[in-house]
């Protein structure tokens, strides 16, 4: 039997990194992991949640930007991750225009991950703590396996969580007066 030995990537070299494929791929502790490609619920949730946080930023009139799944976080020296969705300041959109490889090295005002059955784990657990420690300042964990929609702010360098289900009004501190409801999300 031939072992093969698992190659370590460093920062820069994951930025350079191609494969030629479409396939994104996020840095964990210098291991490339693959994305696995989205369920169709969890695609009908990211779109119908891109649609209503847009009409939001429009509707406030906020310099932010909504990016689905196609905008990395860097959240240690060799981590970096790619949320379902991210929204952006204006100053992130300007430096996103010169990069080669869209990974922030700043923090987002809000992260969205739409929980898949093979990585609970990673969004309630190793994400919560990276995101935490890169002081992003809201992370929603999507779930529609569990039926709820956890809002995680962070106060003093740990997140506070607010938990969700059926008909109850979601209360972001990002998006104050956005209207939705649990049910609404997850029965798109």
């Amino acid at each position: 039997m031939i072992e093969t030995k698992l190659k370590f990537y460093t920062f820069a070299e994951y930025l350079e990194y191609q494969d030629g494929t479409d396939n994104k791929y996020e840095l964990v502790n210098g291991e490339l992991i693959s994305l696995i490609p989205a369920s169709g619920i969890h695609a009908l949730i990211l779109t119908f949640l891109f649609k209503e946080f847009y009409r939001e930023i429009i509707r406030i009139n906020a310099p932010w930007q909504v990016m689905p799944g196609n905008v990395g976080v860097r959240t240690t020296i060799n981590k970096s991750r790619i949320p379902d969705l991210t929204i952006i300041t204006a100053e992130q959109t300007e430096l996103l225009k010169n990069m080669t490889t869209a990974i922030l090295d700043s923090a987002p005002i809000l992260v969205v991950e739409i929980v898949s059955p093979g990585n609970r784990d990673d969004d309630y657990r190793f994400k919560l703590s990276e995101y935490a420690v890169t002081e992003i300042p809201e992370y929603w964990i999507v779930d529609f396996e569990a039926q709820k929609i956890s809002v995680l702010s962070l106060v003093n360098g740990f997140y506070e969580v607010e938990e969700f289900k059926n008909e109850d009004l979601i209360i972001s501190g990002t998006f104050s007066e956005l209207k939705l409801t649990v049910n609404q999300i997850l029965s798109v």
